[in-house]
Formats: structure tokens, C-alpha cells, sequence
């Protein structure tokens, strides 16, 4: 179920499936279906941390979940600001769920910008727990409250749960031997832990960290611990909070197996590592830091013991020439970056064309022109990434639909790199790379074989008997190259940007074997074997809803809510962007109308329709969010009935 979700207290009152049980003097406990949370501060508040720790307490539980960071776009903005707010959303459930959830029913606020950075989103009715510490007269007064909104009555429409959070840590670490200043840090434990009483959560595993991440300040550990405990007993004490939540783990919602937590980058990373150990092949990153893409080459850097090297070079150009350069050695070369860094790599990639050998260019997509909005999610790198080079120089494109998916999209982009010796675009993006949800394990033997020859020897006979090696004659079912490693007796060849003869790889000028390259290369790409599109049509519907990348989620929630409200409406989703997969145009044939939601200005649709002749009909923002399901299913419900 992906309909909107009420609050705790509409659902209290007969909305919810459940039950309710008192015990004499006890607290009433009311089962929920799902819950959508946001914890919300300054970005030196750890929201972020907080979400990380309720979102891993949520999965060992066994509900399925999905979450939403939003960090400040500003490095430091001032604090207090609503530049500044940091959020973290959390939508779990006793179900199956695909979002991070159109509106929060519990909003932790920890000072006045948070709150009104925030209060439009939620519906009426929500739970609000501020923190009344922070609303002092300056600090409402920096983000435009006139008078305090926690007594003008503008909240009366709203659960409104004042609570003096950094005075009651405080209070809680007064035998520890810390500055009010280290004490007040604190803090985002203490919310931690009165929202783990408020719906159930474990907290072993929250303990352990704390006592992990501050193994070398134990008194720091035990200080926050002290402070996430001094929470949850808050919670089970003050007569405020009359009623705890419980929302049971989805049982049904996972196929068997053994599941864990896990975020876009953390399983494209793990994809990559998969894809190496499969091809038998050292994994090389050549990269430079840049958002969203950073976590990647910090987790691949932790994997030595697999065979990675990581190498964070001093600028975009030089990450991938190192990757380009570890391609030609034999390793399955991989750069990571954003639109920006795409930008700068954009004459490599064009020599990795020319070169025919696999590299695997990461982009997290992020908003833009320029430096744009770098914490903010985006969808408008397609069209670089499918025409951003000088000449023709054709790349495929492989995208992921869900952080999880992320894994097998990276072994499916190396698959295509490996088997046809070409660069590889694999398009995420920052909602996908940020955001989180459990992942089914795989077994080793569910993995693909993608194993490569590497030339032994000649492969070519002269006409006078003697043999040789051609470093560009292909194979006839892939017209792939061959991948001669350097320093093999004989296979000595030579490389470079300007244009190649066919087959003997010597420089060639001559305009009609230019001709043949280019068509070469084209149809190298066009042969790329890809699966066939899967519709999702149970009513024969006349409207076709095509998405791709990280829009999976939303489109899929609003497809079923449509479908509830009895609208018949189809759905495919994309993974390969080019080649397009064979049987798209049958597909897209079928329907009266096809509607293309894009986090962009409408890339895919001009695209379909180039290539189809079909008036697809693009619904699309750039605001730096992913789309909310009910925003998605009224704009579906208008193009139904237009």
C-alpha cells in the first residue's frame, strides 16, 4: 500500500489495522501500518546520524522502509538558518513500500528553522515534538516568527509535543564530566531515544555502535548512550506522550532470504566489487571527490583484501586518465563523479571510444548547470551522457531504479563494458545514492559469470602465410576488439585518440575507412544485447506510464494508488537507455497516450520521440526532490482522462 498515510491519531481512531491494549497503569500501545518520520535540525545536529541509527533499528526489525536525507546545500550555513536545515525522512511499514512517503506524520523539530522549514509538508493532524530550548525570541526571529508559533496557535492543527530536549540532556549527563557545550551534543541522542520508545525500536544495536564509534572516548560513548537511554525513559515516563506505537515487521513483503540495510552508493560499491571477483579482474578506481559520489571511493578504498586499489587523483581528468590507463592494463577500470566532473571527463571518454576498451563512468547525478545544487537530486545528465562527446562517440547507458538495485545495475554495466569493450555510462543519482532500503543478500552462485579472454596470441594471417595480431579485428558476434594486456610477446599495438584502420590498428586517414569505423563503432553498440522491456498492464489500459532511473519509486506508488481508485494505467520502467531495448517501440505502439515523468526538463521524452515518432507527454521538475506519489498519480489521473 502506497496511499497517503494519516497520522498516529487519525489512524487511532478506526483508521488503522490493529488493535489497542491497556494494562492497569500501563500505557496504551496502538498498532500502526506504516509511519513516516522526519527528524529535522541544524546540519550540526545529527539528523543525519540520528536517521541512519532509528532507519538500522528499523531494518534488524524487519520492516521494509525507505528514506529520504536532505542535506543543506551550503558546506556550513549559518546556523539557526533555513538554508541550514538538515532533514532526514523515514517511511517504514508492516508492507511492502516505495517511497520515503509524500508527508511526515511525526516531525522532530529541534529549533524554530527546522519547524518552519518543515510544518507545510506535514497534513494536519501530525505529531510534533520541538524542542522548546532553541525557541528563544533571537532564534525565531532569524528565520521571520514574529511571535512564537509554539503559542500563537498557529500549530493548534497539529499533535504539538513541547519538549525541553537540550535541558533534559543536560540534566541526563550532569555526572559526566562535560562542558554544557558537550552536553547539549547530545541531544539528537536523547530524540533518538524517546522515538525508539515511542514506536518499538531495538536498542542493543544503537548501543553497540555508540560504543564502536567512540571506542577511543569511552566517556563521550557512554555520555551519549547515557543520553539515547535518558530518552527512551522520558518516553515511558511523562504522562505527554500517553500512547507508544507499534508497526509489526512485513513478513510477507520479502521473497526468503537473508536481508540488510543498505544505501545506493553502499551497493553500487559492493556491485562493483561483486563484478570484479566474478570477471576475475582487479578492480581500479580513478576519481576525484566530488557530491554525491564521494562515499564510493571511501568504501572501495576499505576493500584491499578484494583487490581494489583506489586513486584519488587531483582533478577530474587525471582520475579518469588513471582509470582509462588501468583499462588498458588489464583491471576493470572504474571513475566515479557528478555532471560536473562528466563535463571534464568528456574528452577521455571519447578517447575510450576510440581506444574500444571497458571502463565503467559512474555519474550521481546531482542539480545543475555548474555547481548547481550539489546535496540535491537530479535526472538531467541523459542527454550528456548520451551525446556529450565531439564526433560520434556512442556510449551505453545503464540506470538503477532503487538504492538496492544499485548493486545489480553496477554488475549489469560492467557485463556490457567487459563483454564489448566500450565505456559504459551507469546513471544514478543523489535520491538513489543517499537514500536506503533492505537488500536481499545474493547467493555467489546467483551472480553472473563475467569472465574474459584475454589475447594470447596472433589472430591474423597476412597473405604471404606469416601471422600477426590485429588489435582491431573483431568478434563477429559482438564486434568486440580483442584486450591484449601490455607486455604480452607479440601483441605489441599501438594506441591513441586519432582515427584507427580497420582491423590493423595503424593511423589511417582515409575517409572511406573513417566511414566504416564510425558505423562500426555505432553498431557495436546497437548489437549490445539487452533484456526486453516488462510492462506492468493487468486491464489492458489505452495510457502508458515510462520512467526511469530513480523515478521507479514514485511512478510504482501512484501507478497502485490509481489503480485502487479503479484506473486502468500501464507501466514499464527502463534500466537500458541505449541501446533502447528492442521490443520498446512495439511496446509504446500499443498505447494511446505515453506519459514520461523525469526529474529533468524532459530528456527521455525528446529521445521517444526522435527515435518512436510518439507524442510522448512529459511530466517533469527540477526542484531537487524526487516526486511525491500523490503529486505523480493527480498529474497521471489528468492525462487518463484528457
Amino acid at each position: 500500500m502506497t496511499s497517503q498515510v494519516s497520522s498516529p491519531a487519525e489512524q487511532a481512531d478506526g483508521a488503522v489495522v490493529g488493535e489497542q491494549r491497556k494494562a492497569a497503569g500501563a500505557k496504551d500501545v496502538r498498532r500502526l501500518d506504516r509511519v513516516i518520520i522526519r527528524f529535522a535540525g541544524d546540519s550540526g545536529d545529527g539528523m543525519q546520524l540520528t536517521g541512519d541509527r532509528f532507519t538500522s533499528e528499523t531494518a534488524s526489525f524487519g520492516n521494509d522502509l525507505s528514506t529520504l536525507p536532505n542535506f543543506p546545500a551550503e558546506i556550513r550555513a549559518p546556523a539557526g538558518t533555513l538554508p541550514g536545515v538538515s532533514s532526514f525522512q523515514l517511511h517504514f511499514a508492516d508492507h511492502d513500500i516505495l517511497t520515503p512517503g509524500d508527508a511526515p506524520n511525526v516531525l522532530v523539530a529541534m529549533n524554530p528553522a527546522a519547524l518552519k522549514a518543515n510544518i507545510g509538508d506535514l497534513p494536519r493532524g501530525a505529531e510534533v515534538i520541538v524542542n522548546t530550548d532553541e525557541f528563544t525570541k533571537r532564534a525565531m526571529q532569524k528565520v521571520g516568527y514574529g511571535t512564537s508559533p509554539l503559542e500563537d496557535g498557529s500549530l493548534d492543527g497539529y499533535h504539538v509535543h513541547p519538549v525541553p530536549l537540550t535541558t533534559l540532556t543536560v540534566e541526563a549527563l550532569k555526572e559526566f564530566d562535560l562542558s554544557r557545550k558537550e552536553a547539549e551534543r547530545s541531544k539528537n541522542m536523547f530524540a533518538l531515544g524517546l522515538l525508539s520508545w515511542m514506536y518499538h525500536r531495538p536498542t542493543e544495536g544503537t548501543e553497540k555502535f555508540l560504543k564502536s564509534k567512540f571506542a577511543k572516548k569511552p566517556d563521550i560513548a557512554a555520555a551519549n548512550i547515557a543520553a539515547f537511554r535518558a530518552g527512551w525513559n522520558f518516553g515511558e515516563t511523562t504522562e505527554d506522550f500517553a500512547v507508544s506505537y507499534e508497526v509489526a515487521p512485513a513478513a510477507t513483503a520479502f521473497p526468503p532470504g537473508v536481508y540488510r540495510n543498505i544505501s545506493g552508493n553502499l551497493a553500487l560499491s559492493y556491485g562493483l566489487v561483486a563484478a570484479s571477483r566474478q570477471a576475475d579482474l582487479p578492480l581500479y578506481l580513478g576519481s576525484y571527490p566530488i557530491t554525491p559520489a564521494s562515499d564510493i571511493l571511501h568504501e572501495l578504498s576499505r576493500h584491499k583484501n578484494f583487490g581494489v586499489r583506489t586513486f584519488q587523483a587531483e582533478d577530474e581528468i587525471a582520475g579518469i586518465g588513471a582509470a582509462l590507463g588501468a583499462a588498458f592494463g588489464g583491471s576493470l577500470a572504474v571513475t566515479t563523479t557528478s555532471g560536473p566532473g562528466v563535463a571534464l571527463k568528456s574528452e577521455t571518454i571519447g578517447l575510450a571510444v576510440s581506444l574500444e576498451l571497458p571502463l565503467l563512468v559512474v555519474d550521481i547525478q546531482r542539480g545543475g548547470p555548474s555547481t548547481g545544487l550539489p546535496t540535491k537530486t537530479e535526472q538531467a545528465d541523459l542527454l550528456q551522457a548520451m551525446y556529450g562527446r565531439n564526433g560520434e562517440a556512442p556510449v551505453p547507458v545503464v540506470a538503477p531504479r532503487t538504492p538496492a538495485d544499485c548493486f545489480d545495475a553496477a554488475l549489469e554495466a560492467a557485463r556490457i563494458a567487459l563483454t564489448y569493450r566500450t565505456p559504459v555510462f551507469l546513471l544514478s543519482d543523489g535520491y538513489l545514492a543517499n537514500g536506503s532500503e533492505p537488500w536481499r543478500i545474493p547467493d555467489i552462485e546467483e551472480l553472473p559469470d563475467l569472465r574474459v579472454r584475454f589475447a594470447q596470441g596472433p589472430n591474423h594471417t597476412l597473405d604471404d602465410g606469416s601471422e600477426v595480431f590485429w588489435p582491431y579485428k573483431r568478434d563477429p558476434q559482438t564486434l568486440a576488439r580483442p584486450w591484449a594486456i601490455p607486455g604480452t610477446p607479440g601483441l605489441e599495438h599501438r594506441i591513441g585518440g586519432i582515427e584507427k584502420q580497420d582491423g590493423t590498428g595503424n593511423i589511417s586517414y582515409d575517409p572511406a575507412n573513417h566511414d566504416f569505423m564510425v558505423r562500426t563503432r555505432q553498431a557495436k553498440i546497437d548489437g549490445i544485447d539487452v533484456p526486453d522491456v516488462e510492462v506492468d498492464d493487468p486491464h489492458e489500459a489505452r495510457t502508458l506510464v515510462l520512467g526511469w532511473g530513480s523515478t521507479y519509486g514514485p511512478i510504482t506508488a501512484a501507478v497502485r494508488r490509481l489503480r485502487r481508485a479503479g484506473e486502468s494505467v500501464a507501466q514499464a520502467h527502463l534500466r537500458h537507455l541505449n541501446p533502447f531495448p528492442r521490443n520498446l517501440g512495439s511496446v509504446l505502439e500499443r498505447y494511446d497516450k505515453v506519459v514520461i515523468p523525469e526529474m529533468n526538463l524532459g530528456q527521455l521524452a525528446t529521445l521517444i520521440r526522435a527515435k518512436y515518432l510518439v507524442d510522448a507527454h512529459s511530466y517533469t521538475q527540477v526542484n531537487g526532490m524526487p516526486f511525491k506519489a500523490e503529486q505523480l498519480a493527480a498529474a497521471l489521473k489528468e492525462a487518463i482522462d484528457g
